[in-house]
């Protein structure tokens, strides 16, 4: 709606996607991840941050579990339990063809946007006179 209350013409509202975009930047890390190889939780924060792809201490063991569940209720993931060798029943999650699709939907989409990233990298810079 616009300021005076009344909506503005010509906007829709973009369709739903299967992929959360509030999360992007997590959902995609996670499902790189797991895309590589089905893992539950703990393991998945140690290899987050293992790569660097978070800081340590960044997710809470119930926090990850909350992305991963929303996820797998998104149909992205999959899970099943599994006993480990500790004889410690466990969830391991995995990427489903849905979540395959979205995977790659948004690498394609990083790729195409790469310039615009590359752009903004070099004026920074160019104009802060920094190492990136």
């Amino acid at each position: 709606m616009g300021v005076s209350g009344r909506k503005r013409p010509g906007r829709r509202r973009p369709a739903k996607s299967r992929s959360l975009p509030e999360r992007g930047w997590i959902q995609m890390l996670v499902l790189r991840v797991i895309h590589e190889v089905p893992m539950h939780g703990y393991q998945l924060i140690d290899e987050m941050e293992s790569r660097g792809y978070v800081k340590s201490g960044r997710f809470e063991t119930g926090s990850i579990y909350t992305i991963l569940n929303r996820m797998e209720k998104h149909g992205i993931l999959s899970s099943e339990k599994i006993k480990a060798e500790s004889s410690r029943v466990r969830r391991v999650y995995s990427v489903t063809k849905a979540g395959e699709i979205v995977l790659r939907e948004g690498l394609k989409a990083l790729m195409e946007r790469k310039h615009v990233t590359d752009n903004l990298l070099m004026y920074y810079k160019n104009t802060f006179n920094s190492e990136v």
